[in-house]
């Protein structure tokens, strides 16, 4: 249920991101890597919330905020004004390690009490990288789809959805 409940994120925001057109083959390529870190992420959150629960859980949900943002307003500033360089959320490089370590920060989060629980840490970690890999890829093909009938203003609408989502990551 934790692992559903975590990928929810790379669902929605998989959605905005899907808005601007992604071949197939991208959205393989960011499913598998959002999978992975939301593999990472909590095998780091268990071993930091061993010592540093308190100091690091609020930090981490302020910093996923304000990257979202930031790629939220590309987005919006690429739609507006119809910039000819590819948006900052690319499929590759630092657009889509930025993408995957935005949505997998909510799992280092949760990675930071498990850290401090007795449970199946194997078996969490494995769901919450299938679930986060499954749920970013259904998010990106949807949105794909409604991009298609959205046309020119689909950057901006996901755009909007990402900024949503980093601004409520904040309050």
């Amino acid at each position: 249920m934790i692992a559903f409940a975590i990928s929810m994120d790379a669902f929605s925001l998989g959605i905005g991101v899907g808005m601007v057109g992604i071949r197939l083959r991208e959205i393989i390529k960011v499913s598998v890597t959002i999978g992975l870190f939301h593999v990472g992420m909590p095998l780091a959150g268990i071993v930091i919330g061993i010592y540093l629960t308190d100091m690091i859980g609020d930090i981490a949900v302020i910093v996923g905020g304000i990257i979202l943002m930031f790629i939220g307003l590309h987005m919006l500033w690429n739609g507006f004004f119809r910039v000819e360089e590819k948006s900052i959320m690319q499929t590759k490089g630092l657009g889509l390690f930025m993408f995957a370590f935005s949505v997998s920060l909510d799992a280092l989060s949760v990675g930071f009490s498990f850290g401090l629980i007795e449970v199946n840490k194997l078996l969490a970690v494995a769901m919450f990288g299938i679930m986060g890999g499954l749920m970013t890829g259904f998010g990106l093909l949807l949105g794909r789809t409604v991009g298609g009938w959205l046309g020119e203003y689909s950057e901006v609408l996901g755009g909007l959805i990402l900024f949503a989502f980093g601004l409520k990551f904040m309050l």
